[in-house]
């Protein structure tokens, strides 16, 4: 059997998938701010639904419940080690009020997944929102980088599957000819 099991209907069965997203500038005095929670819990459970395991600091940390036990030493390492495992980077830009959520960590992790290699699949309003950055818009330039309007997402959540299956294409075939080589079929 493969590692990728479409056959079984988990078409993403055997991917890291490390979903990112705003945590520290999306914590609110009553709790996870909506819009940001919401795409990525929905991201979170979609690529799971479908065979994927996930990497996502909104889930270790509780959406902003436990943040504050974390050092930076550790997010850092712990979602550096996530970046370079991952298959597929993940991240959730939600708009609010007409600006990006401000999410630092979440374009540092950018910056590595482009410089990994990894493939990106960003969740975000589109066109991009005025606050977004240069390097942002044009990061499509430098990586293998797809975009999926969160309004096309909160509807059809399944296009995100779509989507992560089209930039691993690649990817799955190289491990399915690696499999078959080394059990001699």
């Amino acid at each position: 059997m493969s590692r990728y099991d479409q056959a079984a209907g988990l078409p993403l069965a055997g991917l890291d998938i490390f979903v990112g997203g705003p945590i520290q500038h999306a914590i609110l005095p009553d709790g996870f701010a909506s819009p940001v929670r919401t795409p990525i819990a929905t991201a979170l459970s979609v690529a799971e639904a479908h065979g994927a395991s996930t990497f996502s600091a909104h889930r270790v940390e509780e959406f902003g419940l436990s943040t504050a036990s974390f050092t930076p030493s550790q997010v850092s390492v712990r979602d550096f080690r996530w970046m370079k495992k991952c298959d597929v980077f993940v991240p959730v830009l939600p708009v609010v009020d007409d600006k990006l959520v401000r999410t630092d960590g979440t374009h540092i992790e950018l910056g590595w997944a482009s410089a990994l290699g990894r493939p990106i699949v960003i969740i975000t309003d589109q066109p991009f929102s005025a606050s977004a950055s240069h390097l942002l818009k044009g990061l499509s330039e430098v990586g293998r980088v797809e975009v999926l309007p969160i309004s096309e997402f909160l509807v059809d959540p399944n296009r995100l599957v779509e989507l992560i299956i089209g930039v691993t294409h690649t990817h799955r075939i190289a491990i399915e000819a690696s499999e078959l080589v080394s059990t001699g079929a």
